[in-house]
């Protein structure tokens, strides 16, 4: 395969793997609103999720690494566009597709674990007392911070440096550069949510939007890359 096919069959595959990875993580853990949950009723959710679960998260995690194959080869297929915002582009998908993946890897490596010790009868409260500190901790620092601050402020920042580049080039129309460049000034806007100030003061915008923008986003990768096949 060529590289334009190549990257047209990427940008169709990644939105439909994610999708269909969140739904399996939304019908069968009740994400991501299990989340608001307490730390000991979120891990006997999992744990009574069993293998499946596991394998599904790290299905989810994959998709992330997914992107990054998809921010190096996209360039080559934009033929015209300025090859300095091709170039930063490239280096922002591969950095938002780490973030991405590492706030994810935990759940099939790291919170297993922590699930296990949580559901043991034997466990002291002493020793779930600290599983919760360690859970909350990862999720703070590992979910909010590094997967969904970060992730959404280099996916947007992604997302507009390509529609800015899908403007300048002949084998896309302009207005799809357009939605990519809108998609990804919000998904920029929604990653302030998760700034301490923003969350201390209540900003639920990024609640709102987050998961509508992700439809659009996704979207518009799935039309970039069968305008690209065509």
């Amino acid at each position: 395969m060529t590289d334009t096919p190549a990257t047209a069959v990427l940008l169709i595959v990644l939105p439909l793997a994610f999708n269909a990875a969140f739904a399996g993580l939304a019908a069968t853990f009740d994400y991501p609103d299990i989340l608001r949950r307490p730390t000991e009723e979120v891990l006997a959710r999992f744990h009574r999720g069993g293998s499946r679960l596991v394998l599904l998260w790290w299905t989810f995690a994959l998709t992330a690494v997914l992107f990054e194959p998809l921010a190096v080869l996209l360039p080559s297929a934009l033929p015209g566009a300025d090859p300095t915002l091709l170039a930063l582009g490239s280096f922002v998908g591969v950095v938002a597709g780490l973030v991405q993946f590492l706030g994810l890897i935990r759940w099939p490596f790291l919170v297993p674990y922590l699930a296990r010790v949580s559901t043991d009868p034997d466990a002291t409260p002493a020793r779930r007392e600290t599983v919760d500190i360690v859970f909350q901790a990862f999720n703070r620092y590992l979910g909010v911070a590094v997967g969904e601050h970060l992730g959404l402020l280099f996916t947007g920042a992604w997302s507009i440096l390509v529609g800015t580049a899908c403007t300048q080039t002949s084998v896309l129309p302009s207005w799809l550069g357009i939605v990519g460049i809108v998609a990804g000034a919000v998904l920029v806007l929604c990653s302030l949510e998760f700034v301490g100030a923003f969350e201390l003061a209540g900003w639920t915008l990024a609640a709102r939007l987050t998961p509508i923008t992700y439809i659009v986003w996704s979207l518009w990768l799935v039309a970039t890359g069968v305008f690209l096949l065509l």
